[in-house]
Order: C-alpha cells, then sequence, then structure tokens
C-alpha cells in the first residue's frame, strides 16, 4: 500500500486528518519537528524532518504516494525546494487553502490570501496531481480567545468580517477523501460552514456553551497591534492578521461541499463550542 504523508499533522486540522486516516487503515505517516512530543495516535509513523531544511524531509517522503500539505508559513521563500523534494517521490498533493482565494484578481485582498494563492501557483507549477482545499475560517481559531474568557469573559480584539465558519473536523473528512478517493484531481473545494457569523457571534454562542455570558469588544486595529507584540507574538504574524481584519471583505458564501463528499451536513459552530467547553472554563 503507497503511504500518505501528512505535513502539518500536529495542528488542529492535521491532527484530525491523521486520526481519520488511521481509522481507515491507510499507511499513515506524520511530519513533526519533534517526534517524541508530537502526541499523535498509535498507528500513524512519526518522521522528524523540518520544512525550513527541506533537505531533511526525504526520509518522511521516501514511500510516500500522496500527500497533504499545510504550509505554516507567511512567505513561500522554502516552498520551491518543498515542492521540489515532494515531486521526486510523491504524484499526488492536497493543499489546504483558503476560500478568500479569488482566481480573477491580480492581487488578493491581504497577505494570508495572497500566501495560499501563490502556493497554489507553485503546486500547479510543480507537476503534481493536485487538490485544493479551500477552506473558510476555521472555529478553531476561536481557541485563541480561551485565556480572555475565562479570565474576564470578554474577548478584545479587532473585529473580521463574517464568514461562514467551518468546523476542522469537516475539514479533516473532506481531506480524508480527497487523499484516498479518486476524483478530485484537479479540483478546488471551496469549504464552508452552515452558517455565517461575525466574532461577537461566536463568542456569544461561546458564552451559551459554558453557561457564562461572553461577549465581544472590539479593539481599534492600533491598540490590538500594540497588545499583539507586547504578547510575543512576530511582528510580520501581527501585520498578516491585522491586515486581514482591515481589508478582508465580508463573505455571505455558504457551499454544501463538504455534505457532497463526505455524506454528512457541516457542523455548527455552536456544536463546536459545545466540544470545546473546557478549554473556556
Amino acid at each position: 500500500m503507497s503511504g500518505i504523508l501528512v505535513i502539518g499533522a500536529t495542528g488542529n486540522v492535521g491532527r484530525q486528518v491523521v486520526v481519520r486516516l488511521v481509522t481507515t487503515g491507510a499507511a499513515v505517516r506524520a511530519l513533526a519537528r519533534e517526534p517524541e512530543s508530537a502526541g499523535l495516535p498509535e498507528g500513524a509513523e512519526v518522521v522528524g524532518g523540518d520544512l525550513t531544511r527541506p533537505d531533511t524531509l526525504e526520509r518522511a517522503l521516501a514511500g510516500s504516494d500522496t500527500v497533504f500539505l499545510i504550509w505554516p508559513f507567511l512567505t513561500t521563500e522554502d516552498a520551491p525546494a518543498v515542492l521540489e523534494a515532494t515531486a521526486r517521490h510523491a504524484h499526488r498533493i492536497v493543499y489546504l487553502s483558503s476560500s478568500g482565494v479569488n482566481d480573477d484578481a491580480e492581487r488578493q485582498t491581504d497577505p494570508i490570501n495572497q500566501l495560499h494563492a501563490d502556493m497554489e501557483r507553485l503546486i500547479e507549477a510543480s507537476g503534481l496531481e493536485w487538490t485544493f482545499l479551500r477552506s473558510n475560517t476555521l472555529a478553531s481559531n476561536a481557541l485563541g480567545w480561551a485565556e480572555q474568557i475565562r479570565a474576564t469573559h470578554v474577548v478584545r480584539g479587532p473585529d473580521m468580517a463574517a464568514t461562514a465558519v467551518i468546523h476542522e473536523r469537516d475539514v479533516a473528512a473532506v481531506a480524508v477523501h480527497a487523499l484516498t478517493d479518486a476524483g478530485h484531481e484537479g479540483r478546488k473545494h471551496v469549504l464552508t460552514g452552515p452558517q455565517v457569523l461575525g466574532r461577537a457571534e461566536q463568542v456569544h454562542m461561546i458564552g451559551d456553551a459554558i453557561g457564562h455570558p461572553t461577549r465581544f469588544e472590539e479593539v481599534p486595529v492600533a491598540v490590538a497591534r500594540q497588545r499583539m507584540l507586547a504578547d510575543g507574538r512576530p511582528p510580520a504574524l501581527v501585520e498578516a492578521l491585522l491586515a486581514s481584519a482591515d481589508t478582508r471583505p465580508e463573505s455571505q458564501l455558504i457551499t454544501s461541499t463538504v455534505e457532497e463528499i463526505t455524506g454528512a451536513p457541516a457542523r455548527t459552530f455552536r456544536s463546536w463550542a459545545e466540544e470545546h467547553v473546557q478549554r473556556f472554563r
């Protein structure tokens, strides 16, 4: 059986992809910088490697016919070398992209969507068979509010345009089908949740789940920048996140792609909040 390599296996989506692949009986290999602390399920082979050092990827790629890729950086600097190494071993790649990518735009609305558009172009030129999962805002992003909610039940930060937030398990479920089934080659699957929500609505739903009123308080971008930098976040990440908050347009887009591919409707954000109650109490 040809192997599947998951790059980004210790993140919120990648971990779910590994778990689901193991349950299907697939030969799963997971890339991790620190394999001994990856905490991935039994049945997955965890192999060390670093995307910033493409020469360290050979062991993980050897015998891997298919690759699931989450790109964790804000630039594509190392991507050509990583894709070149991938193409020497695999023939198929599934890439987690963004639903904000606009094929008709010369430049994307913000740095994060631009990164995904640039990555898609590099992958298309790599010679690999590809599938792009253009995901909407991940529900797991809300875990970044956990400390504030536990301490004050108020989330303070820049607002962001409402979108159809998607459960990371639904993204992972689609990814497993794209990795193991035929017919996804050359497809750009746009994945959304079932309801368009702003940050205030998400925070309110988390409050309902934990049984305590919780609210969102918008903070000016300049103030948010100071706080984020004071928290030790890398300046490039801060600017990318704030650019998204400042320029990303609201999207009313809701797709049925999750249900069409997996056979189950996309989960709601409310159900996600109920699953993660202990993280917010």
